[in-house]
């Protein structure tokens, strides 16, 4: 369906609504077909308002499209999801376990609980040395990949992918002294990322004993 944009951006309520439009669209798309949220948002904009020009911020954050992802999860894939999720979590056990001496932290739709059949594992590593990290890849026998990207400094950061036991993972290199900044909500170290296995544990048996 399209829009006029003139008609839809006259109120703020309008506004509003286009955006949440706009949001549940994009979360369709990474639900179905793993978007990323970034492309997710311009895809589902451009769908729902063609190549009209509209002025202000009409795209979602990433929070509300979150929001609605967790939604569309629970509307049509509660059957699988959440054994998805659990599989996911388990298997960033086991490699932040091997990884330990890089001190990594969970990231992303396996760490918040919105990881459907598209979604890869991604760590974040500090250290003081990227090498020892491709190094010890290699010494388990890990073929990966490498891609850089740019922090908010500016500065150049080694992201290394592969695939282990069937699944895609991603390791961004930060330096070690990234790891003394303020704690971070969208972050969890290998203790807490046991505690929300062991809370869907919980869960499960609890949902088993009420049957």
């Amino acid at each position: 369906m399209r829009y006029d944009a003139q008609m839809m951006i006259s109120t703020p309520t309008e506004a509003e609504a286009l955006r949440a439009e706009i949001a549940a669209l994009a979360a369709r798309m990474i639900a179905e077909d793993g978007a990323d949220y970034g492309s997710a948002k311009r895809r589902a904009a451009k769908q729902l308002l063609g190549n009209q020009k509209i002025k202000g911020d009409i795209l979602p954050d990433n929070s509300q499209v979150e929001s609605e992802v967790r939604e569309y999860n629970a509307l049509f894939f509660s059957d699988s999801q959440p054994q998805r999720l659990l599989h996911l979590r388990k298997l960033a056990v086991e490699l932040m376990q091997k990884l330990d001496k890089f001190n990594p932290y969970l990231i992303g739709a396996v760490l918040n609980g919105t990881a459907s059949k598209h979604s890869d594992i991604h760590l974040h590593l500090y250290t003081d040395n990227s090498k020892e990290v491709a190094i010890f890849l290699l010494n388990l026998d890990i073929q990966y990949e490498v891609s850089e990207s740019l922090n908010k400094r500016r500065e150049a950061m080694e992201t290394l992918s592969f695939m282990f036991q069937n699944e895609g993972v991603h390791l961004l290199i930060h330096n070690h002294d990234d790891l003394r900044a303020s704690p971070r909500a969208d972050r969890a170290n290998l203790v807490a990322v046991l505690q929300l296995i062991a809370q869907s544990d919980l869960v499960e048996n609890s949902n088993k004993n009420s049957v």
